[in-house]
């Protein structure tokens, strides 16, 4: 008995071994604390990235249409509107610089350069017009050596320097009104470009092909000047004048 009391003082002071069910009990307590407290964490961590994202997303998006700023209206009723209307009138066709694709064996516009106009390094026509031809034309089909001189096809992209970028809608419309560049402010434009037939466009279309010209790609393209006498672009100018009054002519009497 006596080494049993001694025993029994003798393990009173280690502390009190625990069961397995309590120890099992405190460490799924500990566990759940833990858990709450990583929740918490994320959740805080999810809430901040989100106001992060929040706040950043219109900002990017802002500085994305700034940079591009035909892009925001890409897919606008008026840019589809004025696509079609582009690809109707054949725009391609002289402002876009064709080349020979080897897959159809035959020339055909090089949509990598769509209406960037004629090609700053591209050749001049070469050849002699006949007694009964109107133009020679240029090995891009951007160029033309008509009898009063050599045209070029304008860059129609929205390039600022070389383009249309510094245009403005208001400008071009006017443009088309007029038959004169930078809102009728300024020379005659040439034939073979047909203007002419753009005055039947009202003023809703004239602005549709501008947004759709303002939303694709711009390329640098510094297109060389006209060929074309002085005297000459006096002489087109006065006959642009003499067709518009002609075709102002019916338009009163049916009124």
């Amino acid at each position: 008995m006596k080494f049993g009391g001694s025993g029994m003082r003798f393990f009173g002071r280690f502390p009190r071994v625990e069961q397995p069910a309590a120890i099992s009990n405190r460490s799924a307590h500990c566990a759940a604390i833990l858990i709450r407290k990583e929740t918490s964490r994320m959740k805080k961590i999810v809430y901040a990235t989100g106001v992060i994202v929040w706040v950043l997303l219109p900002l990017a998006a802002t500085a994305e249409q700034a940079g591009n700023p035909g892009k925001a209206a890409r897919k606008s009723t008026a840019v589809r509107r004025g696509e079609y209307l582009v690809r109707f009138g054949g725009c391609n066709h002289c402002h876009t610089p064709w080349a020979v694709d080897k897959a159809v064996n035959m020339p055909v516009p090089d949509m990598t350069r769509m209406l960037s106009g004629h090609p700053a390094d591209a050749q001049d026509p070469t050849g002699t017009a006949g007694p009964q031809d109107s133009a020679v034309v240029g090995p891009t089909f951007t160029s033309f050596k008509m009898p009063f001189g050599v045209v070029y096809s304008a860059n129609l992209t929205p390039d600022l320097e070389t383009g249309l970028g510094s245009w403005t809608a208001a400008m071009f419309i006017k443009a088309m009104r007029t038959g004169k560049h930078f809102g009728g402010n300024g020379r005659a434009i040439l034939p073979p470009m047909p203007w002419t037939s753009l005055t039947a466009l009202t003023d809703a279309d004239l602005r549709a092909i501008f947004a759709y010209l303002h939303s694709i790609p711009a390329i640098r393209n510094p297109v060389p000047d006209h060929k074309v006498p002085p005297e000459a672009l006096e002489g087109i100018t006065e006959s642009f004048e003499k067709l518009k009054s002609l075709e102002r002519a019916p338009a009163k009497a049916a009124n």
